[in-house]
């Protein structure tokens, strides 16, 4: 019995994609291109494509290279200015997490050997009373 070899990895990405829709297909491809591995996210499609950009962008600069806490902290402050607050952005080679998260504001993803998670929360103003 002769085994075949696997196809070519092009071929089982296109498999994977076929039948879903053009803003996934659109963002798949922006995730190979980068070299980016999507692992979760409940997020706009736009949103996921900014937060994977840049962090590769982060990623080529060589002052964030060796401290994964840069990382986080301009991730979040990208997500604060464009889409308000309150992002949070966790980033390293191993962590747990078990998160609340606002809907449509989580994005859970690894580039090379970094994950990098980020979420908002909602943000609830807290007035005091006043005693009399």
């Amino acid at each position: 019995m002769q085994v075949q070899p696997p196809p070519p990895p092009y071929r089982r990405r296109a498999t994977v994609l076929a039948g879903n829709s053009p803003e996934e297909v659109k963002l798949a491809a922006v995730a190979i291109s980068l070299d980016v591995r999507l692992r979760s996210a409940e997020m706009p499609f736009t949103m996921q494509e900014r937060a994977l950009r840049h962090a590769r962008s982060l990623l080529g600069s060589t002052q964030h290279r060796a401290n994964p806490t840069p990382l986080a902290l301009s991730l979040k402050k990208e997500f604060d200015s464009v889409y308000g607050p309150a992002w949070h952005c966790v980033v390293g080679k191993s962590f747990g997490s078990f998160v609340t998260y606002s809907p449509g504001g989580f994005v859970y993803f690894s580039i090379d050997s970094l994950s990098f998670l980020l979420f908002k929360t909602e943000v609830h103003l807290v007035k005091e009373s006043s005693s009399n």
